[in-house]
């Protein structure tokens, strides 16, 4: 793999844990890794592939780091710390409105003084690039895609998957992660085979997110990262847990996200990680999963704050 310089910004590598209260309620072998434990502001995934976007921007000479996602989002957040232990300005184009006094990655964002921007959906969905690139306009900037999902992105994972296969002996049955913009998965799919990746869609689906994850895929391996093996038993997309819409978590979740909490004080949010989990247990349950499982964590606990009312309800109530 050709050499990518990257920064250090995550405490790695992190553990690989096995869920023993978890595994005995579901009747399967279920392990996670932490990529949760990364840092405090920094918690998640999006900091692997920070590491190597910012070091780009770093030696670009960028000043200002322009990057997009929802109103909550993860990806945001950690660039917004990002940047500013880099000493660069962070400019976000958020998805949504602004309701009230800030909570969660909006309070951080607002914390770290982050230049934020908002835009309504169709705005998002068809333009993003485009503003983005007029926020830039004019100073030192360095644009990063949704998610820091494109191919240099995804080499953070193509590492991350190293890092996990030197920390077991055997492969697993299956390996677990929530999809919200495909980098991810793709690195995963690109790097040591840990066993059968399933990519939890958490909106769209499956067509949507197999097409991205090839198309970030094809920027990675020109970076020097293994082909992409073909869509099916080595990795794939699985869809039907997505719920409503994005960042929506119907009472399933929300059940899953308190059995977890209960069984393993494991914190899931609702919109990556709580989905991606329902999915595993209601396919452990069908049958249709088993033996050796590992859930790879993405973070994103902030996103369960000013969300208490759906955390806190009772699951009989109507």
């Amino acid at each position: 793999m050709t050499h990518l310089r990257r920064l250090e910004l995550a405490r790695l590598p992190t553990p690989i844990q096995y869920l023993e209260r978890l595994s005995s309620w579901l009747g399967a072998e279920v392990y996670v890794k932490r990529d949760d434990l990364t840092g405090l502001g920094l918690s998640g995934n999006k900091v692997r592939k920070l590491e190597l976007l910012l070091a780009e921007a770093v030696d670009h000479g960028a000043e200002v780091v322009v990057t997009c996602g929802g109103i909550q989002s993860n990806h945001c957040r950690a660039t917004a710390v990002a940047a500013r232990q880099l000493g660069l300005q962070p400019v976000l184009l958020l998805r949504g409105e602004r309701s009230g006094a800030p909570d969660g990655n909006l309070l951080l964002d607002d914390l770290l003084g982050a230049e934020v921007h908002t835009c309504d959906d169709a705005t998002y969905r068809d333009h993003r690039e485009e503003v983005m690139t007029e926020l830039a306009r004019g100073r030192p900037a360095y644009v990063i895609p949704e998610g820091g999902s494109n191919g240099l992105g995804a080499m953070g994972y193509v590492l991350a998957s190293e890092e996990a296969a030197a920390q077991v002996a055997e492969r697993f049955d299956r390996v677990v992660v929530a999809v919200g913009s495909g980098g991810t998965l793709a690195g995963l799919a690109m790097g040591s085979d840990l066993g059968p990746v399933r990519g939890i869609a958490v909106c769209d689906d499956a067509l949507t997110f197999t097409t991205r994850v090839r198309a970030i895929a094809s920027e990675a391996e020109r970076l020097g990262a293994r082909a992409l093996p073909p869509s099916g038993r080595r990795w794939r997309v699985v869809e039907g847990y997505q719920g409503p819409a994005y960042a929506v978590a119907e009472p399933p979740v929300w059940e899953v996200i308190r059995k977890v909490a209960h069984l393993e004080g494991l914190i899931l949010d609702p919109v990556y990680t709580g989905k991606a989990v329902h999915a595993l247990v209601e396919e452990v349950r069908a049958g249709r999963w088993g033996g050796r499982i590992l859930f790879w964590h993405t973070g994103g606990a902030f996103g369960l704050f000013g969300r208490g009312g759906e955390a806190t309800a009772d699951p009989a109530s109507p």
